[in-house]
């Protein structure tokens, strides 16, 4: 079915889909939890307090992005958990060090105490000094990954690009850089795609990555489905600071408003936040269109995404 737009609309989620989300959330539990250190193993402190940060919490939204995408393309989630492994490491430990004194001061996250509140600032610092490594370290050892070595370097590559001072890390230091100030919405956005969307654009790129023969064209539809989603699913993050509830969403609501960033919703106001994100959801799904219902996943996902309340 196609909407006024052009973009073929998804059937709202479906129970069976919510289940999906939770297998998914499960496998990742345990997938991680078998590639971290175990936590009495030397440095005991440092083990535990990684295995604290990563496991039983979080959305497991970019690992979701990589299996969907998977799935689109034919392959299994076997195929591709090392590599949904990595990015969530490396998401992890970019909020780990978010949350330190020195960058966004949080004390909650996922409903507990932040890394530096549970333990102290500098465990939290080798947290993500301990976490980042890791990802690449699946990326080039994990067995279950694709033993191509041309796969392998693309996979390192994305990840890389994505977390580096162009993407992630550079996202989060204009989002310093700018606290107080007045940007216009294009300022906003180029934040947005480097600070969140860098590495929910890699998650659906490494896994599509793991198929070398994806025509260009399809890699493009993804690219472009990948572009949307991330920069909405910042937009949603936004309004949830203004209208969420922080029971809800395991972290203090309002926070971007005392710290004077500059948001979507600050900019342009709630009305037309949404009205936004709900375009570049339509754009979302008109990307997968050359993929036909093989893409189901990743719409569902996109609908999640962008009715989520957490």
């Amino acid at each position: 079915m196609n909407d006024a737009a052009g973009g073929r609309v998804s059937a709202p989620d479906s129970d069976a889909f919510r289940a999906q989300l939770e297998d998914w959330r499960v496998r990742m539990e345990r997938a991680l939890a078998r590639r971290l250190p175990n936590s009495q193993t030397v440095p005991k402190r440092l083990h535990d307090a990684m295995r604290y940060s990563v496991l039983e919490g979080g959305k497991r939204v970019r690992p979701a992005l990589v299996f969907a995408t998977a799935r689109t393309l034919g392959l299994s989630e076997d195929q591709v958990e090392a590599a949904a492994c990595a990015i969530e490491l490396v998401h992890v430990y970019s909020l780990v060090h978010d949350d330190l004194p020195a960058m966004d001061n949080d004390d909650l996250r996922r409903g507990r105490p932040t890394c530096h509140k549970a333990y102290d600032e500098a465990t939290a610092i080798l947290v993500g000094d301990g976490l980042q490594p890791l990802a690449f370290q699946l990326l080039a050892a994990d067995p279950a990954l694709p033993a191509a070595p041309e796969i392998r370097l693309r996979l390192v590559a994305l990840l890389a690009e994505a977390s580096g001072s162009l993407g992630m890390a550079g996202g989060q230091a204009i989002d310093l850089e700018v606290q107080g100030k007045k940007l216009d919405i294009a300022q906003v956005e180029d934040m947005h795609s480097r600070k969140t969307g860098a590495l929910i654009r890699a998650a659906v790129a490494m896994a599509a990555a793991c198929v070398p023969s994806l025509e260009p064209q399809l890699q493009s539809a993804l690219k472009r489905f990948a572009a949307a989603v991330g920069l909405a699913f910042q937009i949603q993050d936004d309004l949830l600071d203004v209208l969420g509830d922080s029971s809800t969403l395991g972290k203090a609501t309002g926070a971007d408003r005392e710290r004077a960033k500059p948001t979507y919703p600050a900019i342009i106001g709630i009305a037309a936040s949404q009205a936004q994100a709900s375009r570049l959801h339509a754009e979302a799904l008109d990307a997968l269109e050359p993929f036909g219902d093989r893409a189901e996943p990743l719409r569902r996902l996109s609908n999640w995404l962008l009715s989520r309340r957490y």
